[in-house]
């Protein structure tokens, strides 16, 4: 049986309603854009354990993306770091999905490597910069033999329960959720599946490596360009009115920066009809969350309930 690797998930998203929403009249792969780091991040790694070879070869194949990717990593094993891998045989491979990891506690690992078979490392390094599994790619058109799956995967090596293997296998994701290409069979982030799997008898083969699409799309307009790169719009801080802005298609993104003179509390929340996902990172800091929000205000839009921002501080 072959290893595959699984998602962690956060408590929030393990029963996340579904809603369905298009983009013009394209589907898109699975890039988690709500998920995704701001573009131009440097992400600190930290090895918890492990050899020096096993560490070498995670820095290798993490530097396939940042080859083409607008991000850097940097192996600093700083106790903070946004990546934190460890080495552990018996908890197979994982890594929580872009700033998901900002939500585990320093001393617990954001990625598990117990296997570094092929392009194992590289294809969860594709989860720590926002990218899910291309077999959950709601254009991909796979039909599985769900008997067999869920046979196979409840038992060795991965003794999977259903839930697991629908949230990691079989589920698609809604095309709310994700951005991109369509179905790319060659994709790092495209798992072997046997034959036996698929109702078609057609599975899929290993891929150990990016594909041509991988690096266009991690290089693109929707992910981590290296041109083209958002300014972030400087906002005051203000009382009792708000700042005018537009969100002019779903998926957009929009970029605000402040700072902070005077220590206090602040409440921080979007308006109008457009639903509206709000992260907020700092202090001085594009990497570190604070808080994020989706639906917390009125309607679809965020709200951050009262934080404490220090003085003489950046965020954003």
């Amino acid at each position: 049986m072959k290893k595959i690797c699984f998602d962690r998930l956060l408590p929030r998203d393990l029963y996340r309603p579904q809603r369905t929403m298009t983009f013009g009249t394209r589907v898109r792969a699975v890039f988690l854009f709500r998920k995704m780091w701001i573009n131009g991040s440097t992400l600190r790694v930290r090895f918890m354990d492990g050899s020096s070879q096993q560490h070498d070869l995670v820095k290798e194949q993490a530097r396939w993306w940042t080859e083409h990717a607008n991000l850097f990593f940097d192996f600093n094993n700083a106790p903070d770091a946004e990546i934190r891998i460890t080495f552990n045989s018996n908890d197979g491979a994982w890594s929580y999905v872009g700033t998901d990891a900002k939500g585990i506690p320093q001393d617990q690992p954001t990625m598990n490597l117990g296997f570094l078979e092929g392009g194992t490392a590289a294809h969860e390094f594709g989860h720590a910069i926002g990218l899910a599994h291309e077999h959950q790619n709601p254009a991909g058109g796979i039909e599985w033999n769900e008997e067999e799956v869920i046979r196979d995967l409840s038992g060795p090596p991965n003794y999977w329960n259903e839930v697991q293997i629908r949230t990691n296998v079989l589920n698609k994701y809604s095309v709310d959720q994700i951005r991109g290409t369509e179905f790319d069979p060659d994709s790092i982030m495209l798992y072997f599946f046997p034959d036996s799997w698929v109702k078609n008898g057609n599975g899929t083969k290993a891929n150990e490596t990016l594909s041509a699409l991988d690096k266009a799309f991690i290089a693109s307009a929707e992910a981590y360009p290296r041109d083209n790169v958002k300014t972030a719009v400087e906002l005051p801080v203000i009382e009792t009115s708000g700042v005018a802005a537009d969100i002019g298609s779903p998926g957009e993104e929009d970029l605000f920066k402040f700072s902070v003179q005077t220590a206090g509390c602040h409440t921080i929340e979007t308006g109008g009809q457009t639903d509206v996902v709000m992260k907020l990172f700092g202090p001085d800091s594009q990497t570190s969350l604070i808080a994020e929000d989706d639906d917390g205000g009125v309607g679809r839009n965020s709200k951050l309930l009262p934080i404490w921002f220090r003085e003489n501080t950046s965020y954003r």
